[in-house]
């Protein structure tokens, strides 16, 4: 029963987080990587759309005037293959591109919360942490890679894929959690696998907050959004539930 409501307490950590991003103090922290991120979501879409008019004006005079027809199927087809791209691509680009301020997004709120005092932050701190802040974000990617490709490759297997499947998309969902419970992680001094021992010990309560931001991330433009709501959510989920434990 306790596992069923950590699932369902999972949403509120991130509908209180998108709250919480709206305050006058944090808004520069979302709204510098916001644009930062609009202006890659933006080129990307630009560079798959001139990829793939030049496939098209290459393929389509090789076809008989009756196929005329293929360029409205691929059409459909293109944009699919760009959702996921972006969903794969853009994400990790725009999570690299963004961890300094989510770093200090994370940091602030986390300050509200235990009502703790620091100095104002400046370009210069963003700037000196971002070699930090890049390596950290390669290690996530170091964790996900490998298990998100064997698992891709279990789901081609026929009668595998009827477990596979449903892992890969568990895995989604839980890496969407690890990604942005780990800024406040982060900032406390707490190391990648501590945090992820941390982390499958109330495995139930972050697959609840993993799943929306997972489903989120899918839509174009929203994920700009969710994003930032999920570091603000994971920050108050980190805290708060580590306060109970140490009460």
């Amino acid at each position: 029963m306790k596992q069923v409501t950590d699932v369902l307490r999972g949403p509120d950590y991130l509908k209180e987080g998108w709250q919480v991003i709206r305050q006058p103090g944090l808004r520069r922290f979302v709204i510098i990587p916001l644009i930062a991120n609009l202006l890659l979501f933006a080129a990307l879409i630009g560079w798959g759309i001139q990829q793939f008019n030049l496939l098209m004006a290459r393929l389509m005079p090789q076809l008989p005037d009756w196929a005329a027809f293929v360029e409205w199927l691929l059409w459909p087809m293109f944009a699919l293959v760009v959702l996921l791209l972006l969903f794969f691509g853009f994400s990790v680009l725009a999570n690299i591109i963004a961890s300094p301020f989510y770093g200090f997004l994370a940091e602030k709120i986390a300050e509200q919360e235990r009502n703790e005092v620091s100095p104002q932050t400046g370009w210069k701190d963003v700037i000196a942490v971002i070699p930090h802040s890049v390596g950290r974000e390669l290690r996530k990617l170091a964790y996900y890679l490998p298990r998100m490709a064997a698992l891709l490759l279990l789901s081609l297997i026929p009668v595998v894929n009827l477990i596979a499947s449903p892992l890969l998309l568990a895995f989604g969902v839980w890496m969407m959690a690890v990604q942005y419970v780990d800024y406040q992680a982060d900032n406390d001094k707490v190391g990648f696998p501590d945090m992820l021992r941390w982390m499958q010990t109330r495995r139930s309560l972050s697959l609840g907050f993993g799943l929306p931001v997972y489903v989120g991330m899918l839509i174009p433009l929203v994920n700009l959004l969710i994003m930032p709501a999920a570091v603000a959510g994971s920050t108050l989920l980190w805290v708060r539930e580590r306060q109970q434990r140490d009460s």
